[in-house]
């Protein structure tokens, strides 16, 4: 998913950034899959998570490394040592990735970040479990949830990273970040 759509994501980059941010992710996600093929085949999912999270704190540069890979290590120790992972820890686990990142890049919803697309589908993940939703149906919303985030970075004025430098400017583009972020949690449902 990431190699797919890397030049799109470096161009929304090059608008509000520095034009780094889907090259940066596919060579963070390479390292990642390097990183797989030398794990035990029976590693626990939390233990797995933490590994990524560090591989791309490691790997990737400008702010997108740190913030994702933070999220990661927040949702693998949600997850714990457990061999398997249920909807309601696959609940904690994305709530505790949002507010690693939160607390890691110093943002709330409507910052024009990731965080705008991960924190509703991360709310509309338990909130459709809680009503009783299947895990397969819950991440559709959680998909939904976190386009409908995307979409709203338009109108924004961003509040973080490089293109606070911005100001007004930044209005009328999507953040890069929460275009990525909807990106790997597709790809996770699709999974």
């Amino acid at each position: 998913m990431v190699e797919r759509h890397a030049a799109y994501l470096t161009r929304l980059d090059a608008v509000l950034g520095d034009g780094d941010h889907g090259d940066n992710l596919v060579i963070g996600f390479r390292a990642v899959e390097a990183m797989l093929e030398d794990l035990a085949p029976d590693t626990a999912p939390g233990e797995l998570l933490r590994a990524v999270g560090y591989r791309l704190v490691a790997a990737v540069g400008g702010a997108s490394g740190p913030l994702y890979g933070t999220a990661f290590l927040e949702a693998g120790a949600a997850a714990g040592d457990s061999p398997t992972i249920d909807a309601s820890t696959l609940g904690r686990m994305l709530k505790t990735g949002c507010d690693g990142l939160a607390r890691r890049g110093r943002c709330t919803v409507g910052d024009k970040t990731m965080l705008d697309a991960l924190r509703p589908a991360s709310d509309a993940f338990t909130a459709s479990i809680e009503a009783g939703g299947m895990l397969a149906s819950a991440m559709g919303v959680a998909v939904q949830a976190a386009a409908r985030g995307m979409r709203s970075t338009r109108p924004l004025v961003a509040r973080r990273g490089l293109a606070l430098r911005l100001g007004d400017k930044s209005i009328g583009h999507l953040d890069p970040g929460a275009v990525s972020a909807m990106l790997l949690l597709r790809a996770i449902a699709d999974g």
